[in-house]
């Protein structure tokens, strides 16, 4: 079982490479107003993947929270590098206020002692609020991306 582990964290990372590189595709001929969209979109799309991937298994509430202050100033400013691109201004817009919902959300939460260890503090989330905060920050991304398409 453990050969099979490694060669398939290979594959998927390649995996995960090429769907990355394929998305940001495009020849000389574009325009640099595009490569620069594209190049905000795949940062929105890392500044998302790491939100959800902390809002999911947060080390701790003050960990999440400088996260998530960092991930808006990220975004805070991509939106002053995108120039005058009225549609990708307002999808980064966007972006920012789903990153601000979940920073609300996250000051709801609570750390709590574990049931398996009680010296250990774990974060209680209800499943349904954090599988609509994650969606709503992944669909706020998918927006910044497709602005680009316009």
């Amino acid at each position: 079982m453990r050969r099979f582990i490694m060669p398939a964290a290979v594959v998927f990372a390649g995996a995960l490479a090429l769907s990355g590189c394929a998305s940001g595709g495009g020849d000389a001929s574009d325009s640099a107003a595009p490569a620069d969209c594209a190049s905000i979109a795949a940062q929105v799309r890392d500044i998302s993947n790491g939100v959800q991937n902390n809002l999911a298994a947060p080390p701790s509430l003050d960990e999440l929270q400088s996260y998530l202050g960092d991930a808006s100033s990220r975004t805070d400013a991509l939106i002053e590098d995108a120039g005058d691109d009225s549609a990708l201004i307002d999808s980064l817009g966007e972006f920012q206020t789903a990153l601000n919902e979940v920073s609300t959300y996250a000051d709801g939460l609570e750390e709590v002692p574990s049931e398996e260890d009680p010296s250990a503090m774990t974060i209680e989330q209800d499943p349904d609020q954090l599988a609509e905060q994650q969606a709503a920050v992944q669909e706020a991304s998918a927006a910044v991306g497709a602005s680009c398409d316009e």
